[in-house]
């Protein structure tokens, strides 16, 4: 069973310029108990060691750390799972490499995509309303699609996109397990009262 319901996923492009591990440890410190290291564009070394103080933030503050595709990277720095893409492992490639006991999320927009991760640990589903960083993949998918994506999944289904503070208890009446954030607290003018913000509509 999962202990989370907010789900920071990272993008050093959408700090206000402040360092990342400045804000994640902000956003840790306003109550925030899983995130997702997700730098695309980072080679192997520069992305291990911003995994390694992420590590050890998370750890400091017992949340989760799940990294973006890269199982090698996830392993050596023992991280708490991994969140797959479309293109990436399969959930059972991954679970063979992680091990029992770690966490695996995988990111869907359709219903056939949300089948074939049926042995993951959560699925991401969106976007749900319009973002530019979720633009790549297609049309808001819209809170129907979002209801029918929790209907149609065993698996704990956090919605993504556009999400902000007032649209939390729409999304959750949905049936939705809880939400995906980037820009809502990353860009926040403070990340820690933000998060702190949005873990309390979701309580």
């Amino acid at each position: 069973m999962l202990n989370f319901r907010l789900y920071f996923v990272t993008d050093r492009t959408q700090t206000a310029n402040r360092p990342l591990t400045d804000v994640v440890h902000a956003a840790l410190d306003g109550g925030v108990r899983a995130v997702q290291l997700r730098e695309k564009d980072l080679e192997g070394r520069e992305l291990y060691a911003l995994a390694e103080q992420l590590r050890a933030l998370t750890l400091r503050y017992r949340a989760q750390l799940l990294v973006n595709d890269r199982i090698d990277v996830a392993l050596a720095v023992e991280a708490d799972g991994v969140h797959l893409g479309q293109h990436s492992f399969s959930v059972e490639d991954a679970r063979r490499l992680l091990g029992a006991g770690k966490l695996i999320g995988v990111s869907t927009h359709s219903p056939q995509e949300i089948d074939a991760a049926q042995k993951a640990d959560l699925i991401v589903f969106g976007p749900v309303y319009y973002t530019p960083s979720k633009a790549a993949y297609g049309e808001p998918q819209g809170l129907d699609r979002l209801r029918a994506a929790v209907a149609h999944s065993a698996v704990p289904v956090f919605a993504i996109g556009g999400i902000r503070t007032a649209r939390v208890a729409e999304v959750l009446e949905t049936g939705a397990h809880g939400i995906a954030m980037i820009s809502a607290i990353s860009a926040a003018a403070d990340p820690a009262q933000a998060a702190h913000e949005l873990l309390r509509r979701l309580d």
